[in-house]
């Protein structure tokens, strides 16, 4: 009988141990993933205006003290040499959080607009796919402001479509930047940025928790659209970018859950 007892344990203890398991994989599925290391920009292409694909020209996008940096340290002018840096595969459906702050002046020779300007680059084409001298990939931008010392109201999180469009309240939008509800920050304080994304069928931003904009049915057109054959085309899925628009701005604590479908 106690032989029996101890071989009913160990199957037990067998079985517990393997559901365990097998409950941490389906979980690990829908955990939070780092798509920045702290280190250096593995998992991560470059693509700047004027340059091949890979060529971090003026070392643009660098890490330093943890964070990721979006810096002008080496630049004379700006010259229009607008930047991104992919994370290295495409996203169809996930929640996306980071922070960045805007710090130091812009460079010389940067557009107006471009003051305390960056963004969020999602539904993007691969970074292969753009032109040599393409300013933006088509995509959708989550884009990101900061206030300006004119005490104006300059608020962040704002959607922008550069070649694309956008459907909100069951009508297409074609005006190329829509305003969010969000506040104005000022200063070199942190903000939280997130987006959640379901495909095609619904995306939602939020600046430090709050949602500012919902949209859906993100689709090739309008300004900057390099897919003239493609208009219309309904995007479900695409690559992550950050961008470098001739302000200083840091990144930091950048992770993403992909839900599952």
């Amino acid at each position: 009988m106690k032989a029996i007892k101890t071989l009913l344990a160990i199957l037990l203890t067998f079985f517990l141990f393997g559901y365990q398991s097998d409950f941490k994989k389906n979980n690990d599925k829908n955990a939070w993933q780092s798509l920045f290391n702290g280190k250096d920009l593995s998992h991560w292409i470059v693509k700047i205006k004027g340059y091949k694909i890979g060529v971090n020209a003026h070392n643009t996008f660098r890490v330093e003290n943890g964070l990721l940096k979006v810096s002008y340290a080496n630049y004379d002018s700006f010259n229009n040499q607008f930047g991104h840096i992919f994370y290295k595969k495409p996203f169809k459906s996930y929640i996306l959080q980071l922070e960045y702050r805007f710090v130091g002046r812009q460079v010389k020779g940067g557009p107006s607009w471009g003051n305390r300007n960056n963004g969020i680059m999602i539904f993007s084409q691969a970074p292969e796919s753009m032109a040599i001298n393409q300013d933006y990939p088509v995509s959708v931008e989550f884009q990101l402001l900061g206030g300006l010392a004119d005490g104006k109201t300059r608020p962040t999180g704002n959607v922008c479509t550069p070649g694309t469009n956008i459907v909100m309240k069951d009508s297409l939008v074609t005006t190329h930047c829509i305003n969010s509800s969000s506040k104005t920050y000022f200063g070199n304080q942190w903000v939280k940025a997130e987006v959640e994304v379901h495909s095609d069928s619904l995306i939602i931003q939020r600046i430090n928790g709050k949602e500012v904009i919902r949209y859906s049915k993100p689709q090739i057109g309008g300004r900057f659209n390099t897919f003239k054959n493609r208009v219309g085309e309904i995007l479900k899925s695409g690559y992550i970018a950050l961008q470098s628009e001739s302000s200083p701005t840091e990144f930091k604590n950048i992770k993403i859950k992909e839900l599952k479908k």
